[in-house]
Parts: structure tokens; C-alpha cells; sequence
């Protein structure tokens, strides 16, 4: 019985088709891509390659942080134009765990201070540094520096009671005023290059196809946990809550309920997945600067939730990995019109098909 309570939470009726198709195709892509990578010949037309491998990884990051931005968005109804906010510190707290790794092997030799440092004719590690040395603080991190920021911005913003387009303004601001602080050298995360050269994680080489196809297993399984806890969530009586908030805030708050609460930690709480799927992403790629940062980036997040389906966190997670295959394919291709190809698919969706990709696939069934 138990486990048929948290089953029904984890996929309510109306998703369950979608989020048990999420799972199956999740756990087949972590069992095959491992299998193609490693055990299939270089020379096959079946072997998938490091560089294929690293950027399905990041994909899944990315499809993560379109977990987060679709649990406040699809839900709630807040619209956050700053989320890879939450994105990039996670980034940076993982960044700066893996510079501290690099050691005396870094291009100025020194033990403690990173080669920016060094650069810029530094004399000792910075206070909030300390601590980065050690794995599990770095992790604390992750989670611990986008959900305070979000504590913190939230409990201003929501018991002011912004809503709507205004919030939407506030957070684009705040990611536009961390872009701006992390630009600066003095701040001590880099500047404009922000923190790269990464040599191992855990004492593994980032370079190595065991490494890489771990860090795409951590992926997967983060999203696949992530997206549990998401959807038990909105399976739950404080989803009902956020969704009648979403629907009538004015009303749930008449009837009783501290809007602002349930608001304030649900914000918090994609805030620290966002996190996470930045820290993930971060060893991946190989580098986390400012751009991460910029404006434009949360703007695509919104695209990518808004062309899967808003508010099914399964479609959040089919528009990230299309946007992202297709920007792939098209910056590769003809770099010069991917925003203007990014703009005109953003337009038809919402004009022609307001509920995404997902809703086209349900009114098929439908009316099948």
C-alpha cells in the first residue's frame, strides 16, 4: 500500500503515461550510452564517441535546470528570467572545488592559488575559498549558495507580493547584476576567462572515457531524482496548494493559506536543483565563466520549458534536449541564424501551439 501511495504521487493520473515514459527512456539512454561508449569498437558505426557522450551529459544537465525553471513556472506560475543564476553558482562552487585540485599543477606551479591568482598578483587565498579543498563542502555548496540566494531574494520579493511581469523583472535583473560582479577581477572567480583547466574530480582524470561516462551516469541519475522529487511534489497536498496558487492566488490566500510560504520554499527548492545541474554540468564542459550568467541564457530556458510543455515537467525535459540538439546542429552549421531560428520557434509554439509539444501529443490522443 505504501508503495503504491508513493507511486501514485510520483506520476498522477493525468501524467502518469508521460512520466513512466520519462523513466523508461532515461534508464535506457544510461544503460546504452555506457555500452556504446566503452564496451562498442572505435571503428563501429554503433560506437558513440567521448565528445557524443559529454554532450549528451550536458544535455541532461541542461534538462535538469529545465526541471527546476518548469516546477516554479508550470506550477506556480512565477516566471524566472534569472534562474541560470542558480545555474552558475552552483557552477562556480564546483569550478573552484576543481581548481583547488589542480594544485602545483597548475601553469605558475603554486600549491594554493589558482594560476589567475597568481596572475593577478595575489598573496593569499581569498576567505570564502577555504573549504573548496574538500569535496563534500563543495557539494554543500552546490546546494547551499543558489538556495540561500533564493531564500533570501524570495522572502523579500514574495512578501512584498511582486507577482507577474514584475517578478519576471527582478529576477532578470539580479542574474544581469551577477553577470556584471563576476566580470570583475577583484572579485576573485576569475573575471571574464571565470575558472578553467580543470585536471581530475576525485582524483579521476577529467579526460578519461571512465570519467566522462560517470559524470554522464551522476547526470542521469540527478535528473532522474530530481524529476522524482518534482513530481512527488506536485503529486502532493502542497502541489495541490501551489497549484491553486498558480490558478487564483488571491483566493488561496482568502481561504487561509500563507501564499508567500508555500512561494518562498518551492522557489528555493529549484533554485538548489538548478544549482546541482550547474555543478554537473561544470566538469562536463570544462570551464564556468560570467557568460553563464547573461540574461539571454534564462531567456532560453523559458523557450526550451515553453516548446515541450509548461507545466509536466516531463515536457520541460523534451524541449530542452530538442532546443539543444537543434542549436547543436544549426551553430555548427549556420551559426549566424540560430537566435533568429530560436526566435521565429518560440513565436509559432506560442501562437499555434500554446501548451507545447506535449499538449499537440495529448490532443492527438485524444481525438484518436
Amino acid at each position: 500500500m505504501a508503495a503504491s501511495s508513493l507511486l501514485s504521487r510520483l506520476l498522477p493520473m493525468r501524467d502518469d503515461r508521460g512520466s513512466s515514459a520519462f523513466f523508461v527512456v532515461l534508464l535506457a539512454v544510461a544503460v546504452a550510452v555506457p555500452i556504446l561508449h566503452l564496451a562498442v569498437p572505435e571503428g563501429s558505426a554503433l560506437h558513440l564517441s567521448t565528445y557524443t557522450v559529454t554532450l549528451l551529459g550536458k544535455y541532461l544537465s541542461y534538462a535538469l535546470l529545465a526541471v527546476a525553471l518548469d516546477l516554479i513556472w508550470g506550477y506556480c506560475g512565477i516566471l524566472s528570467l534569472g534562474h541560470t543564476a542558480f545555474f552558475a553558482l552552483g557552477g562556480y562552487a564546483m569550478g573552484m572545488y576543481l581548481m583547488r585540485q589542480i594544485g602545483s599543477r597548475g601553469v605558475y606551479g603554486d600549491p594554493v592559488l589558482p594560476d589567475f591568482m597568481v596572475f593577478l598578483d595575489w598573496k593569499a587565498l581569498p576567505w570564502f575559498w577555504h573549504g573548496f579543498d574538500m569535496f563534500w563542502f563543495a557539494m554543500l555548496m552546490v546546494v547551499l549558495a543558489p538556495g540561500v540566494l533564493a531564500y533570501v531574494f524570495g522572502w523579500f520579493a514574495f512578501r512584498s507580493r511582486v507577482t507577474g511581469v514584475y517578478l519576471s523583472i527582478i529576477t532578470q535583473a539580479l542574474t544581469y547584476a551577477l553577470l556584471l560582479a563576476f566580470f570583475r577581477n577583484e572579485m576573485g572567480f576569475g573575471g571574464n576567462n571565470g575558472l578553467t583547466d580543470f585536471k581530475d574530480l576525485l582524483g579521476y582524470d577529467l579526460q578519461s572515457s571512465n570519467t566522462r561516462v560517470a559524470l554522464f551516469l551522476c547526470t542521469a541519475i540527478a535528473l532522474g531524482l530530481g524529476y522524482a522529487a518534482s513530481r512527488y511534489i506536485v503529486g502532493s497536498r502542497f502541489g495541490r496548494v501551489i497549484e491553486a496558487v498558480r490558478d487564483a492566488e488571491a483566493r488561496t490566500r482568502f481561504i487561509g493559506y500563507k501564499v508567500e510560504n508555500y512561494k518562498l520554499w518551492l522557489f528555493t527548492f529549484s533554485a538548489a536543483l538548478a544549482g546541482i545541474a550547474g555543478a554537473l554540468y561544470v566538469p562536463q564542459v570544462g570551464i564556468i565563466n560570467p557568460g553563464e550568467f547573461a540574461p539571454i541564457n534564462s531567456i532560453e530556458v523559458v523557450v526550451w520549458v515553453a516548446i515541450g510543455g509548461r507545466g509536466t515537467l516531463y515536457g520541460a525535459v523534451v524541449g530542452a534536449l530538442l532546443v539543444n540538439y537543434a542549436k547543436t546542429v544549426l551553430t555548427g552549421a549556420l551559426p549566424e541564424i540560430w537566435l533568429y531560428a530560436l526566435g521565429a520557434l518560440f513565436v509559432v509554439v506560442t501562437v499555434f501551439l500554446p501548451q507545447g509539444i506535449v499538449g499537440l501529443l495529448r490532443r492527438k490522443e485524444a481525438t484518436a
